[in-house]
């Protein structure tokens, strides 16, 4: 199957869901090298547009996300990974998802999760992504 990376500048949405919950994790995004890492190497392997270049998922933290599954969408543009995520959580502000705040009808956002592990402890007192 060909991924069509070209419909989006070269990248492709990856949305990362726990395999065992269904929760979703996170979302990012792969080019081709990075989707052929994760392939490779059985860990999800992202592109960072802010740092441009490959950042592998827990290479600061340890968090890591074991590939149990990679599907791809009916264009062939986005991305589902099913995963085990390794760690306490998967988001760099201490949380298992990174969807922890839900907008009310006011407009505001409400956190809706508790954190599961304290950011500075991990990354100190830089987060990364």
């Amino acid at each position: 199957m060909t991924i069509d990376f070209q419909k989006g500048g070269g990248l492709v949405p990856a949305i990362i869901q726990d395999e065992r919950s269904g929760d979703v994790l996170m979302l990012g995004f792969m080019n081709a090298e990075s989707l052929s890492e994760t392939q490779r190497c059985g860990e999800v392997v992202f592109f960072s547009r802010s740092r441009n270049k490959l950042w592998k998922k827990g290479e600061s933290s340890g968090h890591v996300l074991r590939v149990r599954e990679i599907r791809v969408d009916c264009d062939a543009d986005a991305l589902l990974v099913r995963v085990e995520a390794v760690g306490p959580g998967v988001c760099h502000e201490g949380y298992r998802s990174c969807f922890f705040r839900a907008i009310e009808s006011s407009g505001d956002a409400k956190v809706i999760a508790e954190r599961t592990y304290s950011p500075e402890a991990v990354y100190g007192s830089e987060k990364r992504r």
